[in-house]
């Protein structure tokens, strides 16, 4: 068998679906699959056609083998005659007749497409709950607007230069740099004019960074003249950056003590000007630029002085005279100046009359002729008829001439070094804020880079690493030397020459293709990749534009750093720009792109969009027809992301929500809600519907219009729980959450109470997330109409008391204080009603978050009415409901929001209020939740008791019960699990109504996780991806090391005990993982008990809180210990572990019809609820009591569930909804279901009165009986149809028979007495041609009815010499184990078939 790898990818194309995760298996050991083990065929779990979900290879092992191939490499093994598999099952023929079914390759094959795996999508993970906000790393949220942004308004050209008088401490060379602003004075006569010039041109270069600022020229000043002009400067740019630039090369260097030079009036004399003086001159903030010799005098002293003001302050802020003088800036704003100086200072400039005398401001005004020029004399090729004076035809603004190319490319270099070399913040400070900052840095590191070389080392303020030997520099040469190459064809071309094409430069193609390679290989490690600043400048050219947004918008699907590194780029100005755009082509791609910036910042883009009108962009997209190109893949998912973004401009915006009150944004979200194909379109439409409605009356209005409550119910029989979800979201916004006034809109209120009743349904849906958002939905409800509520609350506590005391008042004839009050009607009929029974069943939901939520509403409902003037009354009848409630609470205070109290609440005295200790409700709530009329409600509305039923007497009976408890452990010992994210109410926080949703910032998690890329659990090499290549692997194995062992079952004592566990409470069912080393042992404490490495679970089943356990029975380990929180007068009656080819789950069935499932469920610190809903209602009052039964179909993800009720219910996983309900035909409670668990088509029920039904799932529920066997005359302990081996389906009764069935037959095949005096458990093996029963004893029977062993299981310290019977039984699904309990004892043996039989699960 070749080795398969990981093919799954998540890419846009399956943003959100019905369909679980799936994994294609391909074991092939013999002819063993992991669902059983068939004759000549390759057997696997599928989610077929039938099922409504669509195949594929997306999981684990990539299928590639065809069905054909599957069955020559099972030929290739069943064709070696010495198989010890193949010689026991070729003497075995199918039951059933699946052998023929089995033989159809094509059947096999699609069989064998696909194994899923259930209940692991995101939404179990989390439990619908969003990161806690400390997760999505709001610190650094804000850091990339430029909130802070200055302008340099104002500039200063101060040259002292004095031409032609050198000064004294600066000695020339011979022959010596003389250009000055690329100006030679020796041309000129005048040195005044020639003075003229240099400013003129100095100035002329500095426009070419910053045309909007102000530039004034001061030209060999004196002291007096100097002066002035700064202050000037000052006064007009008020608080803006001043830029001040100095050229010394006419006067001294500046003094080390921090002196620079300038002229007297008479140019006789240099007279020094403080630093100190300078800095109270110009003020801050400032930009300096020194361009003279020893300039790191000036940096070192300015320093010194800053250092000095600062202090001065501290002093001045001591002085409480105020005798010294407040300066006209603080000392710390000097922090903000910015200095650039050309050398250190111990340093002279270069004289190399090859570059100009001022070449530190050439490369800072001049980067791209200084760097042809440099490049030029520092290259070692010959370069005879090059000019140093080389001209770059073109212009610098326009990209497509030679010198606007090379000036793109230089800006995108520099930026690049800088963003490599850079904290974000300094990159942001310096090159992000100020235009003519972030030109004057970029030039910054060419003056670096070019100084160096002749002993120059310019020096910045802030300091910046040293940029010289950066590797995008030799990129930089390279795009120098193609331009320059082409010179001399251009210049023969425009003299009548050769015509020539100039070639642009392959630099943004080259970087484009190493930011895919580091997309591709290097985008896990998660570190800044150089090549981001320039795609950024590639978005400026049309011709690569397209392909930088497609790489710009995979690399934002890395995650939120990803968003937060491209914002801080400044990739915002960009996008923004594109969104005036017209080119379709670009849509796709920019919807993407924004919706990974909203999804981490929507809040400071609001006004952006709002202000250039950017979002009609994404509404005409929406609302449009041809919104997008022609041909564009995964169109519905682009419509859901423009129907995000429009979402989040709308949330808390009112003028946003103006902004998409068009009509046509409403009806084209109503028309999207009706999408059959994209469910994430269908989600994301409500959602952005429930933000257009939030808090805007007149979007209601609109809504009532086009009927889009109407149209909105409709999507609560979505597949999807994640759209029905969003469709309450949507309806819940609709429903006012303020007090009922006068001049309500009676229309309005019938809308609301239509969307409570069509809501209603739901709260019996299998996802917690939905009944979560019916909660929210309620409080709404409740909130608006709480009048209404108060009166349906004190009714149902009067009610309740009538009905407790009917018959003793009757007699009696007395009335007491509170039947005095005049009795209000209770209106039965109303909506109002509904909504608060719902609400008295939700607040015991086994969902944990939904019944902490429901308890909040019902609650606020009573505090209320305790705050009414009704609260005397409502007070006695609270302590008349809470009966013998336990008094071990401690008093605290009951708090009510300020909007929920009344004058007369005001006026009524206060009432004592009290709280459980630990808890997270009050015990008042506590009290309301266990009183007689929730649980009147509860029989009522959830279980279908009715206080006027008669219990139904069954003329056979169950298994005498297991007797007192052998164990002094209280009940309800062990872990209570919780579910992902959730973190339970305060007891002292007060009750706010409405409840707040999480649903919205949740969904909007899905655009911040990778979509393009492999999840981590398929790509190979990962940490997750190994765990699952090694589960297989040893799966593989076991299924291999178990085939031999099969033939030795029916021929073995069995009375080889390996393991004596000792559970401490009384098991009443054990269960074995298939692969994973964990017994599951339910107990009579409401207990689960796990155990670890070759170990079992053992789930203990309890009255009050039903315990489990887990164990490791290889190891005689205890794992866990844990409570399924059961009500009291339940337990556990159903155990069972999915996903086992995986990670398996843990799911418990408990009388009171709740099913839930753990994920972890082997560790006490990581143990989570995954799942749970109450899965039967209507239970049916009997003297003998089923309480739930279950059977799980992997292949088709169904869970069949029933038991004391009238029907078998059929719950899809996927869907978390209730497929079908398929009446039993019988009126006795249904005791076992098995079904066949390939096809998934066919299942049996054994029932209380010995009966054995057959349902075929594909006909018509009305008609799906289609067999009945009564040839048990007592209670069916249990039927099971064998997932492997014959697939035999065997089935006993209490009185001890047992017979094996053909679903062709009417007849049983086989029949058999196991024990003369009852029998008390039954189990069949799922691939051994073997069952167990047990009675006193264990016997172990071959299906041919042949009595093979008898094992007599030891008994623990406890009741030694009382006669005990067997009480669980359970063989492993694989290996050759059984593990046995007897009644009255805690301890559990585990026994081996043979006595060298070893147990590998490595």
């Amino acid at each position: 068998m070749s080795d398969p790898s990981p093919t799954t990818s998540r890419g846009p194309s399956s943003p959100l679906s019905s369909h679980p995760s799936s994994t294609a298996t391909s074991h092939i050991n013999g002819i063993l699959t992991p669902h059983g083990y068939v004759y000549n065929s390759y057997e696997n779990g599928s989610n077929g056609s039938e099922n409504g979900l669509n195949g594929g290879s997306n999981g684990m092992f990539d299928g590639s083998r065809t069905g054909s191939q599957l069955f020559d490499g099972f030929n290739e093994l069943r064709d070696d005659p010495d198989d010890a598999a193949f010689k026991y099952h070729e003497r075995m023929a199918l039951r059933h007749g699946f052998e023929e079914v089995y033989n159809s390759e094509y059947y096999m094959s699609l069989l064998a497409q696909n194994f899923y795996i259930y209940f692991d999508d995101k939404r179990h993970e989390t439990a619908g709950n969003p990161k806690p906000p400390t997760s999505l790393a709001q610190a650094i949220l804000p850091d990339w607007r430029m909130k802070d942004r200055q302008k340099t308004v104002s500039a200063a050209i101060v040259l002292c230069l004095n031409l032609g008088v050198d000064p004294p401490d600066v000695i020339k060379t011979d022959p010596c740099a003389k250009l000055e602003a690329w100006v030679d004075p020796s041309d000129h006569n005048d040195a005044k004019k020639a003075l003229e010039l240099i400013g003129k041109n100095l100035q002329t270069q500095y426009e070419t960074l910053s045309m909007r600022t102000r530039y004034k020229q001061s030209l060999d000043p004196n002291v007096e003249d100097a002066k002035r002009f700064c202050i000037s400067l000052r006064r007009g740019a008020k608080d803006e950056r001043i830029l001040f630039h100095y050229n010394g090369h006419g006067v001294p260097r500046p003094t080390p003590s921090g002196e620079i030079w300038v002229f007297n009036k008479g140019y006789t004399q240099y007279i020094p000007v403080s630093i100190m003086d300078l800095q109270t001159w110009l003020g801050a903030p400032c930009l300096f630029v020194y361009d003279c010799h020893a300039a790191g005098n000036i940096v070192k002293n300015f320093n010194r002085y800053v250092d000095q003001r600062i202090a001065d302050d501290k002093l001045r802020s001591r002085d409480t005279n105020n005798t010294i003088p407040p300066p006209a800036f603080p000392g710390t704003m000097y922090r903000e100046c910015i200095q650039l100086a050309a050398c250190r200072a111990n340093e002279s400039l270069p004289m190399n009359p090859d570059l100009p005398m001022d070449l530190f401001t050439c490369c800072l005004t001049t980067p791209i002729e200084i760097a042809i020029r440099w490049f030029i004399l520092q290259s070692p090729l010959p370069r005879a008829k090059m000019n140093l004076d080389v001209t770059i035809p073109g212009r610098l603004a326009d990209r497509r001439t030679p010198l606007g190319e090379l000036n793109w490319i230089f800006t995108a270099i520099t930026d690049t070094i800088a963003w490599s070399l850079l904290e974000a913040p300094l990159f942001k400070k310096l090159f992000r804020q100020d235009l003519m900052v972030a030109a004057l840095f970029r030039n910054f590191l060419l003056a670096e880079r070019i100084m160096r070389v002749h002993n120059c080392h310019p020096i910045s303020e802030p300091q910046l690493p040293p940029t010289h030997n950066h590797p995008m520099w030799e990129a930089w040469d390279l795009a120098v030397d193609q331009c320059l190459a082409q010179l001399p064809m251009q210049e023969a071309a425009e003299e009548g020459g050769q015509p020539y094409d100039y070639k642009h430069s392959t630099f943004f193609e080259e970087q484009l293709t190493a930011f895919e390679i580091w997309l591709k290989y290097g985008s896990k490690t998660q570190r800044r990749p150089e090549q981001l600043p320039v795609v950024l400048q590639v978005l400026l050219s049309q011709v690569h534009r397209l392909r930088a947004l497609i790489l710009l918008s995979r690399f934002l699907d890395l995650g939120p750093w990803a968003v937060y590194l491209a914002l801080s780029i400044g990739i915002f100005p960009y996008v923004l720009k594109l969104l005036q755009s017209p080119a379709q082509e670009l849509r796709p791609v920019l919807v993407f792109i924004w919706a990974r910036i909203m999804s981490v910042d929507y809040q400071n883009i609001q006004q952006e969009l709002l202000k250039d009108n950017g979002c009609s962009y994404f509404i005409q997209i929406l609302t449009s027809k041809d919104g997008l190109p022609t041909g564009a893949e995964n169109v519905g998912e682009h419509y859901a992301m423009c129907a995000f973004i429009i979402a989040l401009f709308c949330r808390g915006n009112k003028a946003a929500q103006r902004a998409c009150m068009g009509p046509d944004v409403l009806q084209a979200c109503l028309v999207h809600v009706e999408d059959p194909d994209c469910a994430l379109l269908r989600q994301w439409a409500c959602l952005s519907i429930s933000q257009m409605w939030e808090n805007n009356a007149e979007a209601k209005w609109m809504g009532v219009r086009e009927d889009a409550p109407t149209k909105l119910a409709k999507l609560l029989d979505d597949p999807v729980p994640e759209v029905r979800t969003a469709a309450l979201v949507a309806l819940s916004t609709f429903l006012e959450t303020t007090e009922v006034s006068s001049n309500y809109s009676e229309e309005v209120e019938i809308r609301e109470a239509q969307i409570a009743f069509a809501t209603l349904k739901l709260t019996g849906d299998g996802s917690g997330m939905v009944r979560k958002e019916i909660v929210v939905l309620f409080s709404r409800f409740v909130k608006h109409y709480a009048s209404k509520f108060i009166v349906i609350a004190f009714r149902q506590l009067e009610i309740d008391k009538q009905l407790r005391g009917k018959h003793q008042n009757e007699r009696n004839g007395d009335s007491s204080s509170s039947s005095s009050v005049v009795s209000l009607d209770f209106p039965h009929s109303t909506i109002f009603v509904g909504v608060w029974q719902a609400l008295l069943v939700l607040s015991t939901d086994p969902f944990v978050e939904v019944g902490d939520m429901a308890s909040l509403v019902v609650d606020y409902v009573y505090l209320l009415l305790l705050n009414s003037p009704l609260a005397r009354v409502s007070e006695e009848l609270l302590e008349n409901a809470k009966g013998s409630l336990s008094k071990r609470s401690s008093t605290a205070s009951l708090s009510v929001d300020s909007d929920i109290s009344s004058p007369a609440s005001q006026s009524s005295s206060s009432l004592p209020s009290k709280q459980a200790a630990g808890s997270s409700s009050s015990v008042l709530a506590s009290t309301l939740r266990r009183s007689v009329s929730i649980a009147a409600s509860l029989r009522n509305l959830a279980l279908g008791y009715n206080e006027n039923d008669t219990p139904v007497a069954e003329p056979n009976h169950p298994p005498t019960p297991n007797g007192t408890s052998v164990s002094t452990v209280p009940y309800g010992t062990g872990i209570h699990p919780n579910t992902a994210r959730y973190i339970r109410r305060r007891a002292h926080e007060p009750i706010t109504m409405p409840l707040k949703s999480g649903f919205f910032d949740w969904s909007c998690e899905y655009f911040q996780e990778p979509q393009m890329s492999q999840a981590e659990m398929d790509e190979p090499g990962s940490v997750d991806y190994n765990r699952r290549l090694w589960r297989r692997t040893r799966n593989e194995k076991t299924l291999a090391y178990t085939q031999p062992q099969k033939e030795l079952a029916a021929s073995s004592s069995w009375n080889y005990q390996i393991g004596f566990l000792n559970n401490a409470t009384q098991p009443t069912k054990l269960a074995f993982a298939q692969f994973e080393p964990h017994l599951i042992v339910v107990d009579d404490r409401d207990g689960v008990t796990y155990g670890g490495n070759n170990c079992s679970l053992v789930l203990v089943s309890c009255k009050l809180t039903f315990v489990t356990r887990v164990w490791n029975w290889p190891e005689n380990r205890r794992l866990n210990r844990f409570c399924n929180m059961n009500p009291p007068g339940t337990k556990i009656t159903e155990a069972k572990l999915i996903n086992e080819d995986d990670v398996p789950l843990l799911m418990t069935g408990a009388g009171d019809g709740v099913i839930r499932l753990y994920r972890n469920y082997e560790s006490e610190d990581q143990i989570e609820l995954a799942c749970a809903w109450r899965a039967l209602t209507d239970m049916l009052p009997s003297n003998r009591s089923s309480g739930l039964v279950a059977d799980w179909q992997q292949g088709r993800g169904t869970i069949l569930v029933g038991g004391d009720v009238k029907v078998i219910r059929l719950w899809d996983a996927p869907r978390e909804l209730c497929m079908a309900d398929i009446p039993a035909r019988s009126g006795s409670p249904i005791t076992s279901l098995t079904s066949d668990q390939v096809a998934g088509h066919v299942f049996i029920a054994g029932f209380g009165d010995g009966a054995l039904r057959v349902y075929d799932r594909r006909i018509d529920p009305r008609e799906a009986m289609v067999k009945v066997w009564k040839y048990h005359k007592s209670w069916v302990l249990n039927v099971h149809m064998q997932r492997g081996g014959a697939r035999e389906l065997a089935s006993g009764s209490v009185d001890g028979m047992v017979h094996l069935w053909d679903l062709r037959n009417d007849e049983p095949v086989l029949s058999f007495q196991s024990h003369a005096r009852g029998m008390r458990a039954h189990y069949v093996h799922e691939h051994a041609p073997i069952l167990a029963t047990g009675s006193q004893t264990v016997k172990i029977w071959r299906l041919t009815g042949e009595n093979t062993a008898t094992v007599k299981n030891n008994s623990g310290y406890m009741l030694q010499n009382r006669m005990s019977y067997i009480s669980a039984l359970a063989f492993h699904p694989h290996r050759m184990v059984m593990a046995v309990n007897n009644s009255h004892d805690s301890h559990i043996g585990i026994y081996n078939c043979t006595a060298n039989l070893v147990h590998d699960f490595s």
